[in-house]
């Protein structure tokens, strides 16, 4: 099973995985999305503020595996100071570039990090009982 071990994943991966950004519950969110995956037992939170449209800060809370972490991670990183629209734009493999690629087998964590960011747009726009002003994409990767 050397596969699973480290060496599957990009020194950037290990690196959010041992000191992963945005950590921790948000006070007062403007929104939240919480995804999980029964099969492996990941369980994602993520955490937006938004100001004028801008998500100007992001957190997560992860219970999960290493690449779900790193995931998480990154996505908060990627969001800050992008539009909604801008970030609604960023797909589960622009995550898993962002952290040098994913081992095949760890893909799905960087889907669950879209989704969670969708959601927590979603959720924004509950909150404020708005109609997002867009279609929120969610996309499931099928492999035809």
């Amino acid at each position: 099973m050397t596969s699973t071990g480290p060496a599957a994943y990009s020194p950037l991966v290990i690196d959010h995985v041992r000191n992963p950004r945005n950590i921790g519950e948000m006070e007062n969110p403007d929104g939240v999305g919480r995804v999980g995956n029964p099969i492996c037992g990941d369980v994602m939170e993520l955490y937006i503020k938004v100001n004028d449209g801008i998500i100007t800060d992001a957190s997560f809370k992860t219970f999960g595996c290493g690449a779900a972490i790193a995931t998480s991670s990154m996505v908060t990183e990627m969001v800050k100071g992008k539009t909604i629209e801008e970030a609604l734009e960023i797909s589960n493999k622009a995550v898993a570039e962002a952290l040098g690629g994913l081992p095949p087998v760890k893909m799905h964590c960087s889907v669950l990090a879209e989704e969670a960011l969708k959601k927590a747009i979603e959720n924004y726009y509950e909150r404020r009982g708005e109609k997002p002003p867009f279609e929120i994409p969610v996309s499931h990767e099928h492999h035809h």
